[in-house]
């Protein structure tokens, strides 16, 4: 997610990367292990990147026009 781009959307996809990261345990497991490579600004770094990896979920998913369910998500 590049910060110059529309800040308002950024905004919400971290929300909404928030929001899962609390409740699917792959997105949990995800953000432990970017959250523990870094000294400096983990909890952001991890965020954003569990969003980037939430629009990429998100794309397949509308694309595929498939159902988000956790036990057997797509793989991107």
């Amino acid at each position: 997610l590049q910060q110059n781009r529309n800040h308002y959307l950024r905004y919400y996809l971290v929300e909404a990367a928030n929001s899962v990261r609390k409740h699917v345990l792959e997105y949990q497991e995800y953000y432990a292990k970017k959250y523990n490579e870094v000294p400096k600004h983990q909890h952001k770094r991890a965020l954003v990147l569990i969003a980037r990896k939430f629009v990429r979920l998100v794309d397949a998913l509308l694309r595929n026009h498939q159902l988000f369910t956790p036990e057997r998500c797509v793989k991107v």
